[in-house]
């Protein structure tokens, strides 16, 4: 049973440590080392009163109006670990233990939290009210694995991100609390960070930990403290001193880097986990230029390559980085779940295992190809470095395949 929260790493960099006038957020998604995670776009959409929202689990009232996310996600579920939408706001969530354990009965999953702070806040902060509004109203819990033998739970912290600021939320069952940051590095794991520097809270935060006997009201507030278990809250960012090294330079290449390190822990390849998709998203403070978010869409980042994505209308879909639909035959829908695992691959997955026993079994010709795709992921990556710099406005048909002709040049040199 992984009783451990899987050891996730999502970080931010603000200048004066990033490039100048560039927010650089970045996310490795440590997850059971089988599950197959997917790269989704859903449009923006407007919704009739009274109509509902089927979340992994429950159902939920809609809003109104929903804005245009992408998404990476395990492929059985309604969330997503990490995304962003169409008004440069970046999510992604981290499984945190707590001294309270998770709820078993099904409610909102983090990852669920994840998705409604996109689709609902055009800011870091809109998105940060929308979950903890959804978080007092229908609480978090169910199991966080497509496992049919046993209920895996956690508590939920997020790390939420905007051309300006990013919150970091922590969360143990409704209650909350929350820190800004507008400059430096910030990373978050599979533990509580926040201390005694804290923005925003649960109005009843501190009367409920009193009322527990974890806090006594005398001594400054730590939240790692008062929520953890005995020993947890210790440093766990290995990854923060290589982007705070980078003196005043993060970069995309930067964060990659760091995302693709198996030395310092920040790339999971372990007994139970693997790091199973990655995004790296770079936000320049002066909102005339796009936002470009690059994700994986496959296992492993030191073998997958970084592919971008802008947010323009009439984006093109990917299939070919969609798992299979099983509509509402998928195990996952039915009571008992989990039943049965069906085959969730998508086609650049497939294409990949394929890579990977090229890599294992033959090394020249494994490391060959590695070399045509990093030099693929740089010309991507040169090519958004350009669309960053000019002066002239994008146009969005220059970028509207721009995400599918990357994953279908990946795929041709799979094949």
């Amino acid at each position: 049973r992984m009783a451990a929260a899987p050891p996730s790493y999502c970080f931010v960099a603000f200048p004066p440590c990033s490039k100048e006038g560039l927010v650089v957020f970045g996310k490795n998604s440590a997850r059971p080392r089988d599950e197959v995670q997917e790269v989704v776009y859903f449009a923006a959409a407007a919704h009739d009163p009274g109509s509902k929202v089927e979340c992994t689990y429950i159902e939920i009232e809609q809003v109104p109006k929903t804005h245009a996310v992408v998404l990476s996600r395990p492929s059985w579920l309604w969330g997503a670990e990490m995304g962003a939408n169409e008004h440069g706001v970046c999510v992604a969530n981290e499984a945190v233990v707590t001294r309270e354990p998770a709820s078993e009965s099904e409610a909102l999953l983090g990852m669920d939290l994840v998705r409604l702070g996109l689709e609902r806040g055009a800011t870091a902060k809109e998105a940060l009210d929308v979950i903890v509004a959804l978080l007092e109203e229908h609480g978090q819990g169910g199991n966080y694995y497509e496992d049919g033998s046993s209920c895996h739970t956690f508590q939920s912290a997020f790390l939420i991100v905007d051309r300006n600021e990013a919150w970091i939320l922590e969360t143990s069952g409704k209650y909350w609390a929350a820190e800004k940051i507008t400059e430096g590095v910030k990373c978050i794991c599979n533990q509580l960070s926040l201390t005694t520097k804290i923005d925003a809270e649960h109005p009843e935060l501190r009367n409920y930990v009193r009322s527990q006997g974890w806090w006594n009201g005398d001594s400054d507030f730590n939240f790692s403290e008062v929520f953890s278990l005995a020993d947890d809250h210790l440093a766990c960012c290995s990854g923060r001193e290589s982007l705070e090294k980078q003196g005043g330079d993060v970069s995309a290449q930067a964060m990659i880097d760091v995302l693709r390190d198996k030395d310092s822990g920040v790339c999971v390849d372990s007994e139970s986990f693997l790091t199973t998709a990655s995004i790296v998203s770079v936000l320049p403070q002066d909102p005339s230029f796009p936002c470009v978010h690059y994700f994986t869409g496959t296992p492993d980042p030191s073998r997958s390559i970084f592919k971008p994505f802008i947010f323009v209308d009439d984006v093109k879909l990917v299939p070919k980085v969609q798992s299979p639909s099983f509509g509402n035959d998928d195990p996952a829908k039915k009571i008992p779940r989990f039943q049965e695992k069906p085959d969730r691959r998508h086609e650049l997955y497939k294409a990949h295992e394929w890579a990977r026993s090229l890599l294992e079994n033959d090394q020249d010709k494994g490391q060959k190809l590695m070399r045509i795709m990093l030099d693929l992921e740089k010309q991507g990556l040169e090519a958004m470095d350009d669309i960053l710099t000019r002066t002239e406005v994008l146009d969005p048909a220059e970028v509207v395949d721009l995400f599918y002709d990357c994953v279908d040049t990946e795929l041709k040199f799979f094949k």
